[in-house]
């Protein structure tokens, strides 16, 4: 897959890589849907990852960028939208067999758990990498569960039985 289009959204924390990662983009000539932050000023992560998931949900873009923190809010918020496969990745091994083996559409950094470097090396490894398909699509294929509990956990045992 040839990316060709990045949507990206985050938070304060990741205001400064985020910034990095636009000029490794850039000279990538990949075009770029940037829906904020646009400064280091306290913000609410949901504001400007909804937007960024919602264009990858919509095929408006082909992939996405996201960045907080510890990188669990900004996937948590990505991942309520149906299409969205987004996967909180702090190595570049993560961030291939999110790819891989997941399909992920978005990749979630922890921008206080890694440095600048590794953060642009795994955007590298993500937009590089293909989805292997075979046996890892029928698993991605089993995780919508369309607000149902998927077919055949309601009979599983509990730890508890």
């Amino acid at each position: 897959m040839k990316v060709q289009t990045i949507s990206i959204g985050c938070d304060h924390a990741g205001f400064p890589y985020k910034e990095a990662i636009l000029r490794l983009l850039k000279k990538r000539g990949i075009e770029v849907h940037d829906f904020g932050t646009s400064s280091p000023d306290s913000v609410d992560y949901p504001d400007f990852v909804h937007p960024a998931a919602n264009e990858v949900e919509t095929g408006k873009a082909d992939l996405g960028i996201i960045m907080c923190g510890s990188g669990n809010g900004v996937a948590m918020t990505a991942n309520k939208h149906p299409g969205i496969r987004a996967a909180v990745c702090w190595k570049t091994e993560l961030a291939a067999l999110a790819r891989q083996h997941n399909n992920a559409n978005m990749i979630a950094i922890p921008v206080r758990f890694v440095s600048k470097r590794m953060a642009l090396a795994m955007v590298r490894t993500f937009l590089d990498t293909n989805f292997e398909g075979g046996r890892h699509a029928r698993r991605v294929g089993k995780i919508p569960c369309g607000g149902k509990t998927p077919a055949g956990l309601e009979t599983l045992p509990t730890l508890n039985e």
